[in-house]
């Protein structure tokens, strides 16, 4: 087995962190009862494992 890093594994921990979602109700609460909009919206940074590295 090989060894694992800490530091980096705390590095990916933060950027899963900054990529979450946010979360469902925050939804009617910026746009009302009537809009449905993706809750992916409201997230500052946006990143794809296919898409964009992290260099973590």
């Amino acid at each position: 087995m090989g060894i694992k890093w800490l530091a980096k594994k705390l590095r990916l921990a933060k950027r899963s962190r900054q990529t979450r979602w946010a979360p469902f109700w925050t939804v009617p609460k910026i746009y009302g009862k009537g809009r449905r909009v993706h809750p992916g919206r409201h997230t500052a940074v946006k990143r794809h494992w296919r898409r964009i590295r992290t260099k973590a």
